[in-house]
């Protein structure tokens, strides 16, 4: 069976990896390209950044091929050219025109990382931890014109742990997504499965993160900070001001009034309690564990203190 891949993050990889060994469950089946994002410039030396996909594509001597849309007849004729018969998509990054979803015989299956329809969209395992769910997980879906409505083939809940940042619940995601699809395969192409519609009655919608998503607002409650400082790891990472520069919080824990001060107040906490310094928040104390000021190095806040003798006591602000 000829399969196409397309994916562009980290979260591809293990995925691309699984399809990889997937000739052992489905009979004959190859890689014959992986679809990625063109190369970005990075950095003050606008050094050329690959995606990892294609990275991975490369040693394992796939085809790649980087479009800038899919919406060119030009690109429709080169992958009708490559006679897929399945079309695997994880995080792919752009939507797929109908000429594509209608060419391969097993039709185009998405890797999804939550529980659809819950967090359809772009950013659904930050979505996840934002809304404080307690679990997540992965669905295998057959692709149709909507923004991940197409019917489910299979799901697999993975719980989200009170330490577990977007970075960590995206990688233990991607593997539960790899392992899902290669038992997923086989049943699928061989007539075993029937795609169940998803109730859209349940739908709920991730939207994408930007950088000021993760500017700080002390007015909020401290749970929600928490929640914030989790699913906006490891990017951007949220941040405040100190003194004039950046501030990122990056490890906390949301507590209740044990303290009084004024919103984003630094204050000291009593002994007993899972951090000594905390900033004062419209609704609680958030507790800092790790933070990291611009230019230096990330450390404890207990090490940061003892260098920065007036930090307590100081009022963090904004970046707006």
């Amino acid at each position: 069976m000829r399969i196409i891949f397309m994916g562009t993050p980290d979260f591809a990889v293990p995925i691309l990896k699984y399809l990889l060994c997937s000739s052992e469950l489905v009979s004959e089946s190859h890689v014959v390209a992986a679809y990625t994002q063109p190369d970005k410039q990075a950095g003050r030396g606008r050094r050329v950044i690959m995606p990892p996909v294609k990275r991975l594509a490369m040693e394992n001597s796939i085809l790649v091929i980087q479009p800038e849309t899919l919406k060119s007849t030009k690109i429709l004729e080169e992958m009708a050219g490559l006679r897929p018969e399945l079309v695997v998509v994880a995080a792919y990054g752009h939507i797929l025109p109908q000429a594509i979803l209608s060419l391969p015989k097993f039709g185009c299956l998405n890797v999804h990382p939550s529980l659809l329809p819950r967090h359809r969209g772009p950013s659904p395992v930050a979505n996840a931890i934002l809304c404080g769910d307690e679990s997540t997980g992965v669905t295998i879906m057959l692709m149709d014109a909507g923004m991940d409505s197409g019917p489910i083939l299979a799901q697999r809940k993975v719980n989200i742990s009170p330490e577990d940042t977007t970075g960590v619940l995206t990688s233990r995601l991607a593997k539960v997504g790899g392992e899902l699809l290669l038992e997923t395969l086989p049943k699928w192409t061989s007539g075993k499965l029937e795609p169940r519609p998803q109730d859209e009655r349940e739908a709920t919608y991730s939207k994408p993160i930007s950088k000021n998503d993760a500017e700080i607002d002390w007015h909020l409650p401290a749970m929600k900070l928490w929640l914030r400082l989790r699913a906006y790891n490891p990017w951007p990472g949220c941040h405040t001001l100190w003194k004039g520069k950046r501030l990122r919080v990056l490890a906390a824990v949301a507590l209740s009034d044990v303290v009084k001060g004024r919103v984003g107040e630094v204050v000291a906490l009593p002994k007993g309690i899972s951090a000594q310094v905390g900033v004062v928040t419209g609704e609680g104390i958030l507790g800092l564990c790790q933070i990291q000021l611009e230019g230096k190095r990330q450390m404890s806040v207990k090490e940061f203190v003892l260098g920065q003798r007036d930090f307590i006591g100081s009022i963090l602000s904004s970046l707006v």
